[in-house]
């Protein structure tokens, strides 16, 4: 065949030839992209999550400032309850002044060793443990451990011992307590 017969052939046949054209073509350019699939797909799939990230940051903003507002009102409250263990005077002194409200006696009141927070704790916190041992009578020794849960310090009773006389009712009660208080170091 020469080419005087393939342009004749090309004459007689233009649509078949023209399907064999862009068949090719579309062949070609199919061949060509189809590397860029699991691009696209991954493109795709990264695009959707940021545009649900930005979507669920949209909605949960709508409230944010009342949020940060009781954030800060709470980290304020929380300040204002921590005690610091190295003021020991002062941490001793919350007891001391329980002991002028209720009318318990005091008779022991020891700080316990700080224990630092342990590396890669979570929490910048740190309890501050004492040893108080109160005398008094059975409702003010109630309204001593009473003030001490509610009061304005976060605290936690860990042990208590209540001790007292049979023989003679007149003698006061003695409480030990081992309690903790949430602070910083």
């Amino acid at each position: 065949m020469n080419t005087q017969d393939l342009l004749q052939f090309i004459k007689r046949n233009p649509v078949g030839i023209s399907c064999l054209v862009l068949a090719l073509g579309l062949g070609g350019w199919i061949y060509y992209r189809s590397d860029a699939g699991p691009a696209l797909e991954e493109e795709l799939r990264r695009r959707q999550g940021d545009a649900q990230r930005l979507e669920n940051n949209v909605k949960y903003s709508a409230q944010l400032k009342e949020q940060l507002a009781s954030l800060q009102a709470s980290a304020k409250e929380i300040d204002s309850r921590i005690v610091r263990a190295g003021q020991v005077g002062a941490n001793t002194q919350f007891f001391y002044q329980l002991e002028s409200e209720t009318g318990v006696k005091l008779k022991d009141l020891r700080p316990a060793a700080v224990v630092p927070p342990a590396k890669g704790a979570k929490s910048p916190f740190v309890p501050v443990g004492f040893m108080v041992s109160a005398d008094g009578s059975y409702v003010q020794l109630l309204e001593f451990l009473r003030r001490i849960e509610s009061g304005p310090r976060y605290a936690r009773i860990v042990s208590a011992s209540l001790s007292g006389s049979l023989a003679d009712r007149r003698i006061p009660l003695t409480l030990s307590l081992s309690v903790e208080l949430l602070g910083l170091p």
